[in-house]
């Protein structure tokens, strides 16, 4: 109990604080084969590029211990590709959807005719297409574009940043916000549940109190003794607590550990999942609606492919093809200290993009989700970390189960020799 704490002498500290397994950011892209047909109200035609592989170090700074059996910190990210472990590179040239524009454009839908025709006009004198072909670089880690400019002066508010534009900009070498968590020193179950993050109890995202809520840990360690039943965790990334379920039970490398997975209900819509009205306005079940929390852009967050999701997102798309094996998010946890061991969390980012009238940029697509990337960051405890853990957690417990055994067995006819002796005094 005492060395899964967070306290400076516990042995899991240096850990916590700094952790030792070797994390690694896949990042596979869909490519358009068939924009000019997609732009005549075609079925979009897409291919997965990459892996493009990033070496994911993690560390803890600012790390404040309160009176209240708290602790705060931040914790950062840093990114590193890692060409051979990469299927291409970040130069390799990528077709996707112009992100800014077709965001910008459904955006707009319901402002005034004459606007979007000003808008379209901007559009066209800047030679923005429904389609971009940039490299994958730019798509991470932000490329310059006068249309965040022109759309900041022509809607003031509708995209309130400035500078480059890209989907991972604000990933690395930044932080995912102030967590302040429960140390554990005097009750441990709450060991690393989440007290608050960035200051706030409750998010302010969703239109439900329940979808709102800041469950779970921060998604590195979890209390001790687990059941094999559900764990919790808040994501700044999905903008949300999700809830994973137990599986199997198993081992890795020897280590005893206990499968949680995503239940089908995690991205459901209200329909299917009541709880998850809240985070509706929903589309259909197997994809989240997180424009609220993206700067109100149309983007849905879903497991890669579409899997689990509604048959109909998958079928208005060619070149997706869900599997378990590939596609599902899992995570082993060693239930006796609550540290994972190994996981794959995985997640689709989509852009919803339909014909927008008086934009004719948007040409007659129709309205479909279509998904621009999905990643995985995944990690396992290897080396001196795993064979510590293998010593102390699984070789001496059996050792001393074993030396109770024999000790038992001696003890045994000792008991039956002092009986006797005391029978024959008598």
């Amino acid at each position: 109990l005492q060395n899964v704490r967070i306290d400076p002498s516990s042995i899991s500290f240096n850990m916590w604080k700094d952790i030792p397994v070797p994390f690694y950011l896949s990042v596979h892209f869909f490519e358009v084969l068939n924009p000019k047909q997609v732009l005549q109200g075609a079925k979009p035609v897409l291919t997965q590029r990459g892996p493009y592989v990033y070496r994911e170090y993690r560390y803890k700074t600012n790390i404040t211990f309160h009176d209240n059996d708290t602790v705060s910190f931040l914790e950062y990210r840093n990114l590193f590709f890692q060409p051979d472990m990469s299927n291409g590179t970040e130069e390799d040239y990528v077709v996707v959807p112009n992100i800014l524009m077709m965001g910008a454009a459904v955006m707009m839908e319901k402002l005034p005719n004459v606007l979007k025709i000003l808008v379209s006009g901007a559009l066209a004198g800047l030679k923005q297409e429904a389609f971009m072909n940039r490299t994958v670089g730019e798509i991470m880690w932000g490329y310059e574009d006068p249309l965040i400019d022109t759309i900041n002066t022509l809607v003031p508010g509708l995209i309130p940043f400035k500078g480059k534009f890209g989907l991972f900009v604000e990933f690395n070498n930044s932080n995912s916000g102030l967590f302040t968590v429960n140390t554990g020193m005097k009750n441990i179950s709450q060991v690393h549940m989440v007290d608050s993050w960035n200051g706030l109890k409750k998010l302010n995202y969703w239109r439900s109190s329940g979808c709102n809520m800041i469950n779970g840990t921060a998604g590195e360690m979890w209390p001790p003794f687990m059941s094999p039943t559900s764990l919790e965790f808040y994501s700044p990334d999905a903008c949300r607590s999700m809830t994973l379920v137990y599986e199997q039970s198993g081992k890795f490398k020897g280590v005893p550990t206990y499968r949680f997975v995503a239940p089908k209900t995690l991205f459901a819509n209200g329909t299917d999942y009541p709880p998850n009205e809240g985070f509706c306005p929903c589309m259909q079940s197997g994809i989240q609606n997180v424009s609220t929390c993206r700067l109100n852009a149309p983007m849905f967050i879903s497991h890669p492919h579409f899997y689990n999701a509604d048959p109909s997102l998958v079928s208005a798309i060619v070149g997706l093809h869900p599997s378990k094996e590939e596609h599902a998010l899992f995570l082993d946890v060693h239930p006796m200290t609550g540290i994972p061991m190994n996981c794959s969390i995985k997640l689709q980012l989509n852009l919803y993009i339909k014909q927008v009238s008086g934009i004719i940029q948007t040409g007659k697509i129709k309205p479909v989700v279509l998904p621009l990337l999905w990643f995985a960051e995944s990690g396992s405890i290897d080396g001196s970390v795993l064979n510590q853990f293998y010593t102390n957690l699984v070789l001496f417990p059996s050792l001393l189960e074993y030396l109770q055994y024999i000790f038992l067995g001696l003890s045994v006819p000792l008991i039956i020799s002092a009986a006797v002796l005391m029978v024959m005094n008598k």
